[in-house]
């Protein structure tokens, strides 16, 4: 795995997480901006667990699914809530597949209690791979 490759993970893991803080900062008082940040939810999970694949396999750990992924970056203590993990996983599984006005609000509600753990985890792991790979 390129270091390259790593840091260009990294860094667009920054943009997204700026673009989901960003848009939980509009609030929910507007359907158009509850739609926006789930969008943006479901970028950042992808990008999330696409990094963290990066991340194990420059050290020598294969995994080949999300939620594989979530697993093995947990055992080796890069996260620190698997079950929040998971669920955030598991919302942006659901709101890629069904769609309604109740599932949405759940959803915003439950991205805005991950957010710090999201935050949280890139600075952890910027501290430990943006500095090594500079």
């Amino acid at each position: 795995m390129s270091e390259r490759k790593i840091v260009q993970g990294l860094n667009n893991l920054e943009k997204a997480l700026s673009r989901l803080e960003e848009a939980l900062k509009v609030g929910r008082d507007n359907s158009l901006y509850i739609d926006g940040t789930i969008q943006r939810f479901e970028f950042t999970i992808e990008l999330y667990w696409k990094t963290l694949r990066r991340l194990l396999e420059a050290e020598g750990l294969v995994t080949k699914t999300p939620r594989e992924t979530l697993k093995q970056a947990y055992a080796v203590g890069w996260l620190k809530n698997e079950e929040a993990w998971l669920q955030m996983l598991k919302d942006r599984n659901e709101t890629s597949h069904i769609y309604n006005e109740k599932m949405a609000q759940n959803i915003y509600e439950n991205i805005e209690g991950y957010f710090p753990e999201m935050k949280s985890t890139f600075v952890e792991l910027q501290g430990k791979y943006g500095k090594e790979m500079i």
